[in-house]
This record gives structure tokens, sequence and C-alpha cells, in this order.
């Protein structure tokens, strides 16, 4: 292997190169086989995809290299990241995949793997497959190879699952809800689910064609989706990403609502109700300074993590929490979901307004943000800028400038090739200054 496999989030790369080929996938699914196989004789997997034209290879590997292990193998077809972890556990499965590169453009892809639980996996584990697969995997007796099928229920089953997380008897009849689906794996199932319970759905981004997910569309590009909440008159406006686990929301009037806006109009309605586990919401060291500032205001802690869903899930789960997640739009409600799910949390943002009779534009709006800038500079392979001098020295004399008034972020992806320079003040002036100090050096040693 060229390097260690797993990232942040899962295996991630450009189709058809390493680690993005059908080779690897047969291989890693060999290796996850063998690692998740228990003493019962019926081994079961579960793989959905986004809508990405190399699904199509990597799903035949993957189920190529199951199989070979011995493993049954349910293809469920293009279903949201949120479904393949509720799934898993619902059709007792061993293990649970879905390939998809997330808010990434058309060639990428990923694999991220689930366990039994439903949860994503740990280091430990993902360190266990690596070595398994670099061992080699001997395959299964003739007689014992896996068979695969379609599970054609798979989306019938999340919609159902979607729509029982509301309170019971909501509806959401009388609503206009505009939803871009990001050409990608939620364009059958979320507009289903807001239909289903009511609401006159103004659908985009819902013709895939397996280049265009994400493409000027979904949480990353909401400007369309904004424009069109205003030309119909909606009442808001719902953006998920290409595999539907994170979510941006729209007010009336066009106004973009983050992650970070979501969680502290939730973290308040589960504190009042008595239902905010540990009186506290996880999220990550890029949630705004002014929601912590309000959830204090309201009584409620807040956790901060590494950036990525799955440390946020590993803090909710260490410390008995349930509620997290991250500015970005990943929402995380372990009494619904083992995973982001941006359907969710927009229904639970649809109740909201149900019950209080307010607009989005006074519910996704609760605290006043400190200003936040973030910069992404992208690198050559083989360069490690943050660890050169000049970064250093530019970074520490940043800290220096801004002092309490604000603070620094500055931190390698875990999914592109990209140093993401982030900062925080009240004085913005101040801030552009020490940003761009910052990046010009970045960029020099880029």
């Amino acid at each position: 292997m060229a390097g260690r496999l797993f990232g942040t989030d899962g295996v991630r790369g450009q189709a058809n190169k390493w680690p993005m080929t059908a080779d690897v996938a047969l291989q890693l699914a060999a290796a996850a086989g063998r690692y998740f196989r228990t003493d019962k004789q019926d081994h079961r997997v579960v793989i959905g995809k986004d809508t990405r034209l190399s699904g199509y290879m990597l799903e035949n590997a993957l189920t190529a290299g199951f199989t070979s292990t011995g493993m049954n193998v349910f293809l469920l077809g293009p279903v949201p990241t949120p479904a393949i972890g509720y799934l898993t556990r619902s059709l007792r499965a061993d293990v649970g995949v879905m390939i998809s590169a997330s808010h990434n453009p058309a060639e990428d892809n990923g694999i991220k793997f689930f366990g039994p639980d439903g949860f994503k996996l740990s280091d430990e584990a993902e360190d266990a497959i690596e070595r398994l697969m670099a061992e080699g995997v001997p395959p299964a007796q003739p007689q014992n190879i896996g068979r695969a099928k379609r599970y054609e229920d798979a989306r019938g089953r999340y919609v159902e699952y979607a729509k029982a997380t509301l309170p019971r008897r909501t509806r959401l009849d009388g609503l206009r809800v505009v939803l871009d689906c990001a050409n990608g794996a939620a364009y059958r199932t979320a507009p289903a689910v807001l239909w289903e319970l009511g609401a006159e759905v103004i659908p985009m981004g819902v013709e895939p064609n397996g280049f265009n997910i994400n493409e000027d569309c979904g949480s990353t590009h909401p400007e369309q989706a904004a424009r069109r909440v205003r030309e119909t008159r909606a009442d808001l406006g719902i953006c998920l990403d290409g595999d539907a686990d994170r979510v941006i929301l729209i007010d009336e009037t066009g106004r973009v609502a983050d992650g970070d806006q979501i969680m502290g109009l939730i973290a308040a309605r589960w504190k009042e109700a008595g239902i905010l586990a540990g009186d506290s919401l996880v999220a990550t060291v890029m949630s705004n300074l002014g929601l912590e500032r309000y959830l204090e205001g309201h009584g409620i802690g807040l956790e901060r993590t590494a950036v990525g869903d799955r440390y946020v899930v590993e803090r909710m789960q260490q410390g008995g929490f349930n509620l997290g997640g991250e500015q970005s739009g990943h929402i995380v409600m372990t009494d619904h979901s083992t995973t982001g799910d941006g359907l969710l949390a927009a229904l639970q943002f649809l109740s909201a307004m149900v019950e209080t009779g307010r607009s989005a534009s006074d519910l996704s709006n609760v605290f006043q943000p400190v200003p936040q800038k973030l910069i992404n500079v992208r690198y050559a392979d083989g360069k490690a800028p943050l660890d050169t001098d000049p970064v250093q020295e530019a970074i520490a004399q940043g800290e220096k400038a801004l002092g309490k008034g604000g603070r620094l972020l500055i931190r390698k992806s875990g999914t592109e090739p990209l140093i993401r320079v982030m900062g925080e003040a009240e004085d913005m002036q101040l801030l552009d200054r020490v940003l761009n100090s910052i990046v010009d050096e970045v960029r020099a040693a880029s």
C-alpha cells in the first residue's frame, strides 16, 4: 500500500486512482469481511451509495470482496449515509458500507464503514482492517462463497423511520419548502418524507446523471436554493449535501443558516423540554464563539472536539450526550441516528416552526455570530506547509496580535489536500491582516 488508507471519514480519493480503484476496494472489502465475521452462520453486509458514476464500479468491487470471504451482500442502491447506519442495525448486518465522497465533486468517491451498532468505525478497527489487507485474506471455500441481492425496500424503510422521528401527529401541512438534494443520495427519499408529512415540496437537485452531484447545488452552494425560496415565497429552504448527512437551511428572506444556528435552536428546545442529555452540546473547534456564548446564557455546556463528525460522535458516546454536530451542517442526534442526518435535523427545525408558529427567520437566527473567516489553501503532493518555520512564525504572530479578542484555527483537511486557515475576532480588519499574513506564508510553502 502507498500509505494509510483511512482518513478522518473513511477512505476517499479521486475515482480510478489509488486508493479509489476497483482493486483496492475488492481487497478492502475482503479484509473488512474477514474482520467482521462472527460465529453465526449468516454473515451479512449492507452496501449503499450516492449517485456518482464511479459508484457502480466500487459497488461491484466491494461486492466481490465481501462475497469472496463468505459475506452475504444486500445492495441498497442510492440512499443517504444515515440510512446505512440505521439499516445496518435494523437488518442485523455485521457491517454497513456507504460509497460516497459526501460534499466533494463528482470525480471523487469514498468508502465509509459502519459497525454492527450502526456507528462509524474506531481508529483501532480501521487499523486492524488495514493490517488484514496488507497480510492478505484467504478466500472462503467454494461452498461458502456469499450471495448478493438487491434489497428493494431500503428507501421505504428509511422514509418511514425518518417520519417517525417527529413528535406524534406532527404535520407539515401549509408549509412550502424548497428542497435541494444536491443531485445526490437523498434525491428520492427526502422529497418523499416531506411530501408524506404534508408539506408542499419544491424540489431541486433531484436529477442526478452521475456527474452533477454537488455541482452548483446542495449545502455547499445554497445560492440557487436561496433565490428559489424568494421567488416562490417559500417558508423554508433545505439544502442537503451529496450523501445527505449535512444540512444548511434558508429562511423565507433567503438568508442562510449554518449548523451552529441549527444546533443552538435544537439544544435550547431540548433543554427546555428536559431531553438534552447532560445539558450539553458537543461541537467542534470550528463552531462560532457566538454559539458558545448563547449556550452559556441558556445554562447549556459546550464540549469541543477536533474537526470531524466521528470525533463528535465519539465524545457523545463517552459522555452520554445526545446532541452534537458541526458548523458545516452535520447534526448528530443519537436518540434517532448514529451519524449526521441532514433530513432529520431539518425535520426538527420544521417541527419547531409548527409548534411555535414562528417564521424560519425568527428561529434560524438564535445568536449573533462573532465575525469568522475561513480561507482554504491547496498544497502540492509531498508538501507539508504547516511544518515550516515561516508558517509557524506567522501563526504565532497572529495569535499575539489577536490576543484574547479572537482565536485562530489552522489545520490540514482530513479529506482534501487543503490547509484550512480560520480565525474569529470582533475586529474584522485586524482579522483580515492576520489571516492574509498566514495565508501568504502557507502559499509560499505549498
